[in-house]
């Protein structure tokens, strides 16, 4: 296998948990957190002279994932945001449509599975276009959709499609990336989602006025995807595949699902660890944004325009921190940016879930700066972590596992809000009304700590695949093979002389 041009193989011994190795590890974590240098780095600071390495078909890569990751958020909002209409005209209540979402969720796993095997066996191309091309004819039916047994069909069929989105979006973007440029692309990447949350909204409110309601949302989704096919259509492969494919012809004994048993024995680890930290990520970004909403319309009680805008605020928060923080990654280190992100994201829940005047918006913008700029980082740190060979189907199926974990953070914080009622003037308890912010600060407190620990415990191997750093994180790697290099040519000396010696004697 190659990246770069190196061969790639995944000959190490499954994970080494003895004392030894389990101590260096553990001592190496807080001194891999150091970056480096500010006075040799500091030219970094502009990412300009890294976004200039980026060529021309490069950029039209990482324009089609951007765009094709925002219409997966763009799809995902397009019910929530209309949940309460499609109850309506369906005559279902309100909980059976957000049981719609819920199984999207569900099987997301499944189609990370299934497309991620297709991108690493058959290349980025092939599952994008399979992948658009039904999500614009999915997208189109759901439009026409008069049950509610028909809704959950379409919803369920949608959920395998929308799973193959990330790993694909992900290694189309970041394959061929120059390893400069990739912490700042990493956050522009992620950060289509917000910007698919802000392209659903507008729509949303344009289509009030429409005799058709929120049918016309998904007519009009399916534009996209059908646009993004004939893009994709004509656009090549990337580089980085390639050279994976030439050198598996190089070598055919080296067969896909020989290399894939082989990764498995060797980076298990490394991917529970990844489903583990993408859980946390999760449970981040719905803890901070799935009951926000509630909490604004039911508790503060602002009316449709001004929840609005302060959503909207939130999303350009999140947009800011995501490009920000995931540039910022690529000389801080991926690991430290995140602790920092949920070190002052922790510090501004006070203000995000008790202030109830207009300085809400500084204070959900800023929060969301700190929870998406973490989420910047993740396309690339997982891109990094995982094998080059699978990283479409690692990628996407940690991300859809991390995010099948997190499905439950809304019931979760519904559940814990029965238990903080609130309570009129005279100290009369007021139906139906909760303490959502409350409870959102003690999820997001708890949420934010769990993230700092798994990603303080956790490794890294920032811009692998270079020869500066190929050798990056060297105790993580330990941990991961079982042996160090040194080892292996000691070895190898060692039999060499005994053959040597036989020869002699």
């Amino acid at each position: 296998m190659a990246e770069g041009g190196k061969s790639i193989h995944f000959q190490g011994n499954p994970p080494n948990f003895s004392v030894s190795s389990i101590s260096r590890y553990l001592g190496t974590r807080v001194i891999t957190l150091k970056p480096p240098s500010f006075a040799e780095h500091k030219h970094l600071l502009n990412p300009i002279p890294a976004l200039r390495l980026i060529s021309g078909k490069q950029w039209g890569f990482i324009m089609i994932a951007f765009a094709a990751w925002t219409w997966d958020a763009y799809d995902f909002f397009t019910v929530s945001l209309s949940a309460t209409e499609i109850a309506k005209d369906l005559n279902r209540p309100l909980n059976d449509i957000t049981w719609g979402i819920t199984l999207v969720l569900m099987l997301r796993s499944i189609g990370s599975v299934i497309f991620g095997v297709l991108g690493d066996k058959y290349g980025r191309k092939l599952p994008f276009l399979i992948n658009v091309g039904l999500f614009a004819v999915i997208e189109l039916g759901c439009g026409f959709v008069q049950t509610y047994e028909q809704f959950l069909a379409v919803r369920a069929l949608f959920g395998i499609i929308m799973g193959g989105i990330y790993g694909t979006c992900a290694a189309t973007a970041l394959d061929d990336c120059p390893l400069e440029a990739r912490g700042i692309i990493s956050g522009f990447l992620q950060q289509g989602y917000a910007f698919g949350y802000l392209l659903c909204v507008a729509i949303h409110r344009a289509a009030d006025t429409n005799p058709h309601g929120w049918r016309v949302l998904f007519w009009y989704g399916c534009i996209a995807p059908a646009v993004f096919f004939v893009i994709r259509l004509f656009m090549g492969e990337t580089e980085a595949f390639l050279a994976i494919k030439n050198q598996e012809r190089a070598e055919p004994s080296n067969g896909f699902f020989k290399q894939a048993k082989a990764a498995g024995k060797t980076y298990w680890l490394i991917f529970i660890y990844m489903i583990l930290f993408m859980a946390g990520m999760n449970f981040m970004s719905h803890g901070s944004q799935d009951l926000f909403p509630t909490f604004l319309s039911t508790q503060l009680e602002f009316g449709k325009d001004r929840s609005t805008v302060t959503n909207s605020v939130a999303n350009f928060g999140a947009l800011a921190g995501g490009i920000i923080i995931g540039h910022l990654s690529q000389f801080v280190g991926r690991r430290l940016c995140i602790i920092v992100c949920c070190v002052v994201g922790g510090a501004l829940i006070y203000p995000w879930a008790f202030i109830h005047n207009n300085g809400i918006n500084a204070s959900v913008f800023f929060l969301q700066f700190c929870v998406q700029g973490a989420w910047g980082v993740v396309p690339v740190y997982i891109s990094e972590l995982s094998p080059p060979n699978f990283r479409t189907l690692i990628v996407g199926t940690a991300y859809q596992l991390g995010n099948l974990a997190s499905s439950a953070s809304s019931t979760i914080e519904t559940t814990i809000g029965q238990q903080f009622p609130l309570y009129d003037s005279n100290g009369v308890q007021i139906a139906g009304k909760f303490n959502y912010g409350k409870v959102m600060a003690i999820f997001m407190g708890c949420v934010f700590g769990y993230e700092l620990l798994i990603a303080f415990i956790g490794p890294e191997k920032r811009d692998s695949g270079s020869d500066e750093h190929a050798a990056e994180d060297l105790a993580a790697q330990e941990m991961k093979l079982g042996l160090e290099k040194e080892q292996t040519m000691f070895r190898e000396d060692f039999e060499q002389r005994s053959e040597d010696a036989a020869h002699k004697a």
